[in-house]
């Protein structure tokens, strides 16, 4: 039984290495496989929707599919059980993608057409930011979040004040064009506003007196100031991040908890208290 359950233990931490370990070239590899195959499910689902390409090849794009959610499903079930702490990895945000992802041909079983969203598969091309663990992507990343995360009352604020502008503005056309224009109701002027604001402009709405068409040139060269707010905002405080800071942490990999968070010199994960020589 030991041999038996010591060769599980073996087979378990080689696979945890190559499934889990992005510093490995093994992990590496088998992740850059991973997001080609992911490419290539897409790819099949958008001919799949090409009626001359479907008509063609049907069952072998049908075959193609169930073969990449075969492999989904089978490197879904290895990384449950190659971590010692499974229910972090399923409650994760990549671990609910990765069951996502391998969903919807099984549910094309019960309700039909449900195979079309495997293109929610392209979700899982964000383990790309796993991949390019480099500490020039990892601090790019790391600035870019903090300065959303610093700037987002701001926005908030901002968005309010547009929000209202629209309204009124959306108000005061429905009184000045009515319905003859297309304005049939304050909502749809409201809709109105918004897409020309965001300099969108359908043009399935549009202003028929002088005093509308005014209003309307005063609300597009508006849209182009309201454009530059948000920009400017998180630029300024991607200036305030752009100062000199610790070391970004190396992502060693805990075998225990999954967590990536660790110095190079790092004995124990932070997380669980699991050793890191064990990996």
């Amino acid at each position: 039984m030991n041999s038996v359950k010591s060769s599980w233990e073996i087979f378990r931490q080689k696979t945890h290495i190559i499934i889990y370990g992005t510093n490995t070239v093994a992990g590496r590899l088998f992740d850059l496989i991973l997001l080609g195959i992911i490419l290539l499910s897409v790819l099949l689902v958008m001919l799949e929707t090409v009626e001359g390409i479907d008509l063609k090849f049907h069952e072998q794009l049908v075959f193609l599919e169930w073969v990449i959610t075969i492999f989904f499903t089978i490197e879904y079930i290895l990384r449950i059980i190659t971590i010692n702490k499974p229910i972090k990895y399923i409650l994760s945000f990549y671990g609910i993608i990765d069951l996502i992802a391998t969903l919807p041909m099984y549910l094309s079983f019960f309700f039909a057409g449900t195979s079309i969203f495997t293109t929610i598969r392209a979700l899982r091309l964000l383990r790309l930011f796993k991949i390019l663990n480099h500490p020039q992507f990892s601090g790019q990343s790391v600035h870019l979040r903090e300065s959303i995360i610093a700037s987002r009352g701001k926005i908030l604020v901002f968005m309010y004040f547009v929000l209202i502008s629209c309204i009124i503005i959306g108000s005061v056309m429905y009184v000045v064009e009515g319905k003859e224009a297309g304005f049939t109701s304050i909502p749809t002027s409201i809709y109105w506003c918004i897409v020309t604001l965001t300099t969108v402009g359908y043009g399935d709405i549009s202003p028929i007196t002088p005093l509308g068409q005014f209003i309307a040139s005063l609300v597009m060269i508006m849209g182009y100031g309201i454009i530059a707010v948000p920009t400017g905002i998180v630029t300024a405080e991607l200036a305030k991040n752009t100062t000199p800071k610790m070391p970004l942490p190396n992502k060693l990999h805990c075998f225990e908890c999954g967590s990536e968070t660790h110095l190079s010199d790092a004995k124990y994960c932070q997380n669980c208290g699991h050793s890191l020589d064990e990996n």
